[in-house]
């Protein structure tokens, strides 16, 4: 359904800019943004897909993937079309690279956010994931859900590029308990001709997070022969160190998909090496995604076992309170 966009300023001449995200578009009427999803309607910004969910799932929270945050829990997750990046690897591509403007007369079931709410409650979740495609281009939607699902005591994710204004996460944070964001390369040139945006405020927004209060933890998929060399790596590693040593740090296995199928899959021992590099850098907590591989928490200061995991499952947790259970060490996350 159409609604009034947040975060627009109208200009001359019946145009409008959008500062949701760090596209900035300037958009004439009758015109789209870059998501696909907000259009100029004469001189006001609309989003035209609040209360569209293309998808809504359960999921368990570790498939965000989040580990350090509420874990074994489930997630009801919901997403609407679009995204305001146009990277060749998506993997939901079908519903991410799909647009409004493309597809104007397209209209999924209504699903309003007190509807989300009711249905993760009646589910027991404890939280509710604005993932699968961007959370930033349905704001105005997570935005409403959110703040109900707060008042129902219930936890919120984004799982997200990264990509979104600082007003956008000023106007959130109140509300948003954790996201994973995507750190796709260190390389603005990557940024540019594979995503079509630019790595600072991806960068910018990470930092800002934090600040926030924010629970973060960080993605990057390794695309083999695009962002797997050693300095790059060494690059990402350094970076979210620098902004804090106790972010967890997902090193995902790529498979061919959309655009890049001539590509072959990340080899493990390419994960393996990145993960060396982010202990040198001294991250605490590293994991492989997307490759069959061990997953589990180790606590920093004695090394024993914390949280043992099999795939999406969590068999053992050896963290009380936030504390290794061995040596009393601080675990950083929500573990309640």
């Amino acid at each position: 359904m159409k609604k009034e966009a947040m975060f627009y300023r109208k200009l001359d001449g019946g145009k409008v800019e959008c500062y949701l995200c760090a596209h900035n578009c300037n958009i004439a009427d009758s015109g789209f943004g870059i998501c696909g999803v907000r259009q100029n309607i004469g001189g006001s910004l609309y989003t035209l897909c609040y209360g569209e969910a293309i998808a809504a799932h359960i999921d368990p929270i570790e498939k965000k993937p989040l580990y350090h945050f509420l874990p074994s829990s489930n997630s009801y997750s919901i997403a609407t079309i679009g995204c305001n990046f146009k990277c060749g690897f998506c993997q939901n591509w079908q519903i991410s690279q799909s647009t409004k403007k493309e597809h104007p007369l397209y209209k999924n079931k209504e699903f309003m956010p007190e509807d989300i709410v009711k249905e993760a409650r009646e589910n027991n979740c404890r939280s509710i994931a604005y993932t699968y495609t961007e959370p930033t281009i349905f704001f105005e939607y997570a935005y409403d859900t959110a703040k109900l699902a707060k008042e129902a005591g219930i936890y919120n994710v984004f799982v997200t590029n990264g990509y979104m204004s600082r007003d956008a996460l000023d106007a959130i944070s109140p509300y948003l308990d954790a996201a994973n964001v995507d750190l796709k390369s260190f390389r603005d040139g990557f940024y540019k001709r594979i995503c079509k945006a630019h790595i600072s405020p991806v960068l910018d927004s990470i930092r800002y997070m934090k600040k926030l209060g924010i629970w973060v933890e960080v993605t990057t998929l390794i695309v083999p022969g695009e962002n797997d060399s050693e300095e790059e790596l060494k690059d990402i590693a350094r970076f979210i160190a620098g902004v804090d040593e106790n972010i967890p740090w997902h090193i995902s296995r790529f498979h061919p998909d959309y655009e890049f199928t001539q590509y072959s899959s990340t080899p493990l021992e390419v994960l393996r090496r990145a993960e060396n590099v982010g202990k040198s850098a001294g991250l605490r907590y590293i994991y492989l995604g997307n490759a069959a591989q061990e997953t589990n928490t180790y606590c920093y200061n004695c090394g024993n076992p914390l949280v043992k995991r099999m795939y999406f499952s969590v068999l053992e947790n050896n963290i009380r309170r936030g504390k290794c259970l061995y040596c009393g060490a601080d675990i950083a996350g929500l573990w309640e």
